[in-house]
Protein backbone atom coordinates (compact mmCIF):
# COMPACT_ATOMS: atom_id res chain seq x y z
CA UNK A 1 0.00 0.00 0.00
CA UNK A 2 0.94 3.13 -0.70
CA UNK A 3 1.83 5.70 2.42
CA UNK A 4 -1.02 7.43 3.02
CA UNK A 5 1.64 11.00 3.12
CA UNK A 6 1.91 11.20 -0.21
CA UNK A 7 5.66 10.72 0.05
CA UNK A 8 5.82 8.01 -2.73
CA UNK A 9 7.05 5.00 -0.93
CA UNK A 10 5.15 2.60 0.68
CA UNK A 11 3.75 2.81 4.01
CA UNK A 12 5.76 -0.06 5.43
CA UNK A 13 9.26 1.60 4.47
CA UNK A 14 7.52 5.25 5.27
CA UNK A 15 5.21 5.75 8.16
CA UNK A 16 4.68 2.82 9.51
CA UNK A 17 8.19 1.74 11.45
CA UNK A 18 6.86 5.26 13.30
CA UNK A 19 3.30 4.03 13.57
CA UNK A 20 4.73 0.80 15.20
CA UNK A 21 7.48 2.75 17.92
CA UNK A 22 10.03 0.83 15.75
CA UNK A 23 11.35 4.22 15.72
CA UNK A 24 11.39 8.32 15.70
CA UNK A 25 11.07 10.21 12.93
CA UNK A 26 13.73 12.01 12.18
CA UNK A 27 12.55 15.23 11.32
CA UNK A 28 9.69 17.58 12.24
CA UNK A 29 8.56 16.89 8.21
CA UNK A 30 8.50 13.25 8.70
CA UNK A 31 6.42 13.76 12.30
CA UNK A 32 3.57 15.93 10.44
CA UNK A 33 3.38 13.29 7.07
CA UNK A 34 3.22 10.45 10.26
CA UNK A 35 0.63 12.32 11.92
CA UNK A 36 -1.32 13.04 8.58
CA UNK A 37 -0.63 8.87 8.02
CA UNK A 38 -2.20 8.25 11.60
CA UNK A 39 -5.33 10.18 10.73
CA UNK A 40 -5.65 8.33 7.38
CA UNK A 41 -5.60 4.80 9.10
CA UNK A 42 -6.43 6.04 11.65
CA UNK A 43 -4.15 6.00 14.66
CA UNK A 44 -5.21 8.14 17.91
CA UNK A 45 -3.12 5.95 19.73
CA UNK A 46 -0.20 7.40 17.73
CA UNK A 47 -1.48 11.20 17.66
CA UNK A 48 -1.49 11.97 21.19
CA UNK A 49 1.81 10.49 21.58
CA UNK A 50 3.38 12.24 19.54
CA UNK A 51 1.81 15.57 20.81
CA UNK A 52 4.19 17.79 23.54
CA UNK A 53 3.56 16.30 26.67
CA UNK A 54 2.81 20.00 27.56
CA UNK A 55 0.10 19.93 24.93
CA UNK A 56 -1.56 16.88 25.61
CA UNK A 57 -4.39 17.88 28.15
CA UNK A 58 -5.97 19.88 25.07
CA UNK A 59 -6.09 16.45 23.17
CA UNK A 60 -7.57 13.22 23.95
CA UNK A 61 -6.84 9.70 22.00
CA UNK A 62 -10.77 8.80 21.28
CA UNK A 63 -11.26 12.39 19.81
CA UNK A 64 -8.26 12.16 17.70
CA UNK A 65 -9.10 8.57 16.51
CA UNK A 66 -12.81 9.66 16.01
CA UNK A 67 -11.82 12.60 13.26
CA UNK A 68 -9.23 10.16 11.55
CA UNK A 69 -12.68 7.93 11.12
CA UNK A 70 -15.06 10.62 10.27
CA UNK A 71 -13.09 11.88 7.51
CA UNK A 72 -11.44 10.32 4.37
CA UNK A 73 -7.78 11.26 4.49
CA UNK A 74 -6.81 11.98 0.37
CA UNK A 75 -3.69 13.84 0.29
CA UNK A 76 -1.17 15.87 1.76
CA UNK A 77 1.33 18.51 0.22
CA UNK A 78 4.02 19.90 2.15
CA UNK A 79 3.53 23.74 1.28
CA UNK A 80 6.56 24.83 2.98
CA UNK A 81 9.15 24.56 6.29
CA UNK A 82 10.13 28.12 7.13
CA UNK A 83 12.07 26.12 9.84
CA UNK A 84 13.75 23.27 11.35
CA UNK A 85 10.36 23.29 13.86
CA UNK A 86 7.48 24.67 11.43
CA UNK A 87 5.79 22.49 8.42
CA UNK A 88 3.05 24.81 6.49
CA UNK A 89 0.45 22.00 4.88
CA UNK A 90 -2.50 21.71 3.21
CA UNK A 91 -4.55 17.94 4.31
CA UNK A 92 -7.18 17.37 1.88
CA UNK A 93 -10.02 15.26 3.22
CA UNK A 94 -13.73 14.66 2.40
CA UNK A 95 -15.68 14.97 5.36
CA UNK A 96 -18.64 12.44 6.88
CA UNK A 97 -20.96 14.57 4.28
CA UNK A 98 -19.23 13.83 1.17
CA UNK A 99 -17.87 17.21 1.43
CA UNK A 100 -14.41 18.35 0.58
CA UNK A 101 -12.00 20.35 2.77
CA UNK A 102 -8.49 21.39 3.47
CA UNK A 103 -6.91 22.09 6.46
CA UNK A 104 -4.16 24.73 6.05
CA UNK A 105 -2.26 24.82 8.59
CA UNK A 106 0.93 26.10 9.86
CA UNK A 107 2.63 23.59 12.48
CA UNK A 108 5.29 23.82 14.90
CA UNK A 109 7.06 20.96 16.79
CA UNK A 110 9.69 20.99 19.25
CA UNK A 111 12.47 18.45 20.20
CA UNK A 112 11.91 16.76 23.28
CA UNK A 113 15.07 13.98 24.40
CA UNK A 114 15.55 13.67 20.50
CA UNK A 115 12.33 12.83 19.41
CA UNK A 116 9.92 15.26 17.58
CA UNK A 117 6.56 15.92 19.42
CA UNK A 118 3.54 18.50 17.60
CA UNK A 119 3.22 21.41 19.56
CA UNK A 120 0.61 23.92 18.16
CA UNK A 121 -0.84 24.95 14.47
CA UNK A 122 -2.13 28.35 13.38
CA UNK A 123 -5.03 27.78 10.86
CA UNK A 124 -4.20 29.41 7.61
CA UNK A 125 -6.24 30.84 4.81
Amino acid sequence: MNCPCCSGKSYEECCKPYHAGEKNAPTAEALMRSRFSAFAIPNGKYLMETTSPSKRQFHNTKDLQEWGEINEWTKLEIVNKPSMNKVEFKAFYTDENGENHIHHELSTFKMIQNRWFYVSGEFLD
